[in-house]
């Protein structure tokens, strides 16, 4: 096993041990990330989705890392699945969003809200790999507002007609089925949500978004849906109650997206710490020259400041998951995880300047090991919740009732 992540192993192991089955999971991530390494390099200096990255996963069982054993997946616990994704960030966050989409966002979507029709259709395939999952919510005038979306439904013929646009959908084009939020037609409230097969008549990939600054091999995409027909027993949760359907999984996404940042970070150390010592100027190894050593203390430093607050997440969302009408540890696994994305997204970024400035002119080059984290951090500091928009939530939580920035 890689040895940095052997070891983020045994500390996350100093707030929950984890037991043989959780070990194994992460050793096939491990093996997994072992496969992916080269393909992801090579698709990201062409500038290319990573076509290979769920075939692999699928290889090593895990499109399924966070579903239920009963339901084909892994099974893996929110200790377990953040840990995984602290892996896949050292790869970079392009395969980490598709993992975080797909697994955390969709998946458990499905998992925590689906109707036994919707988890042996939809989530037994999506852990077997049959089925690549996406998540809509995001659209061209809604973002970190999601109750201004206007996508909208109506019901029609026992059924339901979608309308709309989703914009910055990541697997938006690869993916086989789509969770879209929607508003009925005419109103403003009562947001739904449904599972929309992307085969479905009205639904089309308007749009693949290939120039973007990183993420070059993760998929981006805009959707249209004009007319399109959703049968009835698609509806994902209670009607008028998409909004808990999306904030449930938001909240699974912040942890994943903070996971890999912290992986993210470990993969500048490792990288910084050996060219500091096999780079030679001035008469000697940079590492001895006191202001690269000072980068590489601030790195190192950043690495611990993300790892703690996403581990607690994640082992206070294992409590939640147990105790899902806990309302006092949703707040707190709210808040938790809110920190947890809103630091490590923001350390990241920072972890990858820095790494590209020890690197110097080579480190500018997307040849080099870090400057692809250098084009991927920036995107964590917006999807997910931006920073602006976890500070509020930050606040509003720790104030209490009342206190929310847009009540």
């Amino acid at each position: 096993m890689e040895k940095s992540f052997a070891e983020s192993i045994q500390l996350a192991s100093k707030l929950r041990k984890l037991n043989d089955d959780q070990l194994k999971i992460l050793e096939r991530v491990d093996e997994a990330c072992q496969e992916l390494y080269l393909p992801e390099f090579e698709h990201y200096i062409a500038h290319k989705y990573n076509e290979q990255t769920p075939e692999i996963l699928k290889k090593h069982g895990l499109m399924g890392l966070t579903v239920s054993p009963e339901h084909g997946g892994a099974g893996a616990d929110s200790l377990t699945w953040a840990l995984a994704l602290e892996r896949f960030g050292q790869l970079g966050l392009g395969v980490v969003t598709f993992v975080d989409v797909h697994c955390l966002l969709a998946s458990l979507a499905v998992e925590q809200w689906g109707s036994e029709f919707q988890k042996k259709k939809y989530l037994a395939s999506a852990a077997k790999g049959e089925r690549i999952l996406a998540y809509g919510l995001t659209e061209p005038e809604a973002g970190s507002e999601p109750t201004s979306l206007k996508t909208s439904y109506e019901e029609r013929d026992g059924g339901y007609v979608l309308t709309g646009t989703k914009y910055l959908i990541s697997n938006g084009s690869v993916a086989d089925s789509v969770i879209i939020f929607a508003y009925p037609k005419g109103k403003r409230e009562g947001m739904s949500a449904f599972i929309v097969d992307t085969k479905s008549e009205g639904f089309s990939v308007a749009m693949h978004l290939e120039e973007k600054i990183g993420l070059f091999t993760s998929d981006t995409a805009m959707l249209e849906m004009s007319e399109c027909n959703v049968p009835k027993e698609n509806l994902l949760g209670q009607p008028g109650k998409g909004l808990h359907v999306a904030y449930s999984a938001l909240l699974n996404g912040r942890i994943g997206i903070g996971s890999g940042c912290v992986g993210l970070i470990e993969d500048c150390l490792n990288s910084v710490t050996e060219r500091a010592k096999s780079r030679v100027q001035h008469g000697k190894p940079i590492g001895k020259h006191q202001l690269i050593q000072r980068h590489i203390a601030q790195v190192a430093m950043n690495l611990e400041m993300a790892r703690w607050p996403n581990y607690v997440a994640a082992v206070e969302k294992t409590r939640l998951d147990a105790e899902p009408k806990n309302l006092e540890l949703r707040n707190k696994v709210d808040l938790q995880s809110a920190i947890a994305k809103r630091v490590a997204s923001q350390l990241a970024y920072e972890s990858a300047d820095l790494a590209v400035q020890v690197f110097g002119g080579f480190g500018y080059s997307l040849l080099s090991p870090v400057a692809k984290h250098f084009c991927d951090a920036r995107v964590a500091r917006i999807y997910e919740g931006t920073d602006e928009i976890m500070e509020l939530k930050i606040a509003s939580l720790v104030l209490g009732k009342g206190f929310e920035a847009y009540s």
